[in-house]
């Protein structure tokens, strides 16, 4: 991107130079330079298929191309803490707000939820199954089942951790509890090759292909619950913030359009995320 921007504005001046472009073009090739946006967000937003289903209709209302970099939660607020993002979108609602009382954001506003549910193997060789998380992964630290631990700071990470701490063997997780430093896909990956247990966000899960004998066995508790927020980057810590642009955004997938986009998304008649954004 930096190398096509660099090349076209060094065209642009050798036109300027010979009289070829006028101030009207001039205007053009700038406001189509800044109708793009980059927003940093988990990787469950992009491996469930959710910005592939939204963004195209957020495109054609608003002619702004969206880039998606798709990172852990921790990292992707690393990244706009950096502005290096217009936008953020993601899950860890403590490190969001934390993100706005440092200034990076005037403001943060949910926009939608799902839940986590632990993966499994269908023969839940720990006994887990049922609606108690905190219960299923003292069963899994007890058998020394093996688990596989996204460890890669992502909002999802950071729920685990919680969980954990939840229980009386936050000290001991067992010999089998793994990190692997790597995002929900590559986690579910490994769990369905290993027959691990995996804690995951529904969405990514019910797009996920390579199930093996995997299936969900921890669903229903409310500590499973797992909102999303959306964060406008301050321009004034980052003034190459592309703020205009940005805020129709924001606006677009917190407003009607975006939030019926977002229901709207289905995977073999399930609903992936749930729209519950307020003004």
């Amino acid at each position: 991107m930096k190398s096509f921007t660099t090349s076209r504005r060094t065209v642009v001046q050798l036109l300027t130079a010979a009289g070829l472009v006028s101030a009207g073009l001039l205007g053009a090739t700038s406001a189509l330079a800044q109708s793009s946006i980059v927003v940093a967000s988990t990787t469950s937003t992009e491996q469930s298929g959710l910005f592939g289903h939204i963004l195209p209709a957020f495109k054609q209302a608003s002619g702004i191309d969206v880039k998606v970099v798709a990172l852990g939660t921790g990292q992707a607020i690393d990244m706009a803490r950096r502005g290096d993002a217009d936008v953020l979108f993601v899950h860890d609602k403590a490190a969001e707000e934390k993100f706005v009382a440092d200034g990076f954001s005037a403001k943060r506003q949910e926009v939608m939820y799902n839940d986590f549910v632990l993966i499994g193997p269908k023969a839940d060789p720990a006994g887990t199954k049922g609606n108690d998380i905190v219960a299923a992964l003292k069963k899994i630290a007890t058998a020394n089942a093996p688990f596989v631990s996204r460890g890669d700071k992502s909002g999802t990470h950071a729920a685990e951790l919680r969980f954990w701490k939840m229980t009386d063997t936050d000290a001991n997780k067992g010999s089998g509890y793994k990190e692997c430093g790597c995002g929900m896909g590559p986690a579910l990956n490994i769990g369905a090759s290993s027959g691990a247990y995996v804690l995951a966000d529904r969405g990514t899960w019910l797009n996920f292909k390579n199930r093996a004998d995997m299936a969900v066995l921890v669903e229903g508790d409310k500590r499973l619950f797992n909102q999303y927020g959306v964060m406008l980057v301050s321009a004034a810590k980052h003034p190459q913030v592309k703020t205009a642009d940005g805020q129709k955004f924001v606006d677009w997938v917190t407003g009607p359009a975006g939030q019926k986009a977002i229901a709207d998304y289905k995977i073999g008649g399930e609903q992936l995320f749930f729209p519950n954004a307020t003004k």
